[in-house]
């Protein structure tokens, strides 16, 4: 399979996307897991609307990293006490960037310029919101 017709997949850098959005950083602020909450509640949504595979990264708990996959393609990872969000996004960018097209979601520059020197293509906090939000639109307008 070459990368042009391989799936895409994108690469959310969980706590970085919450401190960028208002309404999630407030959930935050209330109590951490409502943000971890609703951010995965909107990329599911999304990626129900999407042809992408969609994997959130979060920095973790102590204890052993933590994974939940379904069958269709979305999988959420908390990283373990010893990793970061950043670190696992980056092996999974070095990984797979020749053979797959992959998309990493941050603000931090640091981490765009990581991801972008393996293959990686980086969309900004705002892009990941607006394209969202374009998504959720069209679909509205179809179910009218």
């Amino acid at each position: 399979m070459s990368r042009s017709t391989a799936p895409t997949f994108l690469i959310v850098d969980g706590n970085n996307i919450i401190h960028a959005w208002p309404d999630l950083l407030v959930l935050h602020r209330k109590r951490r897991g409502l943000g971890h909450q609703e951010l995965r509640r909107r990329l599911r949504d999304y990626h129900d609307l999407c042809d992408y595979r969609l994997v959130v990264v979060f920095d973790g708990k102590s204890g052993p990293q933590e994974e939940e996959r379904d069958p269709s393609g979305f999988q959420v990872i908390y990283t373990d006490g010893a990793s970061t969000a950043d670190g696992v996004i980056e092996r999974l960018t070095a990984k797979y960037a020749k053979k797959f097209r992959i998309i990493v979601a941050t603000n931090d520059l640091a981490e765009q310029n990581v991801v972008a020197s393996f293959g990686a293509e980086t969309w900004s906090a705002e892009l990941l919101r607006a394209t969202i939000d374009r998504s959720e639109g069209r679909w509205r307008d179809y179910l009218k």
